[in-house]
C-alpha cells in the first residue's frame, strides 16, 4: 500500500499532497482503469460518475479508438465516466477539464479563475442546479492549484 502512495502522491508538491485524499476504493479504480487503457491516471473523484484526471498527452489512450476504452470501463464499473487532462496551467486544466462546453475565454486574475461561457445555456449548465456542477468544478481545481474562487461570467 505503501507503494501505491507513493506512485499516486510523485507528480506533487509537498503541499498539493497533503489535499490528495485518496482511499482504497480510489486507488483500485486507479489501478483498474491504468491496467485496461494504458494510460497514466493522476486522481480519481467518485461522485455520481467517476471523473478521472489523466496525466498530460495520454487522453488519447485513455479514450481508446472510437471511445472504446471509455465504453468497456463504464461497462465493467456500471458507472458514467468522464475524463479530463491534467496540465500544469490552471486555465488550460480548467479548459479541458469543462469541455465539451463551449466557453469563450478562461482568466485568472488574484486567484479568481472566471470561466466565460460562449451564452445563456452554457453558463446554465456550467453553474449547474443550485451550483452544483460549479462548486464542484472549485474543488477540484483547489485540489490542485492556489485559487481562491472558480466562478462563471
Amino acid at each position: 500500500m505503501q507503494k501505491a502512495f507513493f506512485y499516486i502522491c510523485a507528480g506533487f508538491a509537498e503541499d498539493q499532497v497533503s489535499k490528495m485524499k485518496l482511499d482504497s476504493e480510489s486507488l483500485k479504480l486507479i489501478a483498474l482503469f491504468e491496467a485496461n487503457t494504458g494510460a497514466k491516471v493522476k486522481d480519481c473523484i467518485q461522485n455520481e460518475k467517476l471523473i478521472f484526471i489523466i496525466e498530460e498527452n495520454d487522453i488519447g489512450k485513455a479514450i481508446g479508438r472510437n471511445g472504446s476504452n471509455i465504453r468497456k470501463m463504464e461497462g465493467m464499473l456500471k458507472k458514467k465516466i468522464k475524463l479530463a487532462e491534467f496540465s500544469s496551467d490552471v486555465l488550460q486544466f480548467v479548459k479541458n477539464f469543462v469541455y465539451p462546453a463551449e466557453i469563450s475565454d478562461v482568466t485568472i486574475e488574484n486567484g479568481i479563475v472566471a470561466i466565460h461561457g460562449k451564452d445563456t445555456a452554457t453558463r446554465a449548465m456550467l453553474i449547474g442546479r443550485e451550483r452544483h456542477s460549479i462548486n464542484h468544478l472549485a474543488n477540484i481545481v483547489k485540489r490542485y492549484f492556489d485559487v481562491k474562487e472558480v466562478k462563471v461570467v
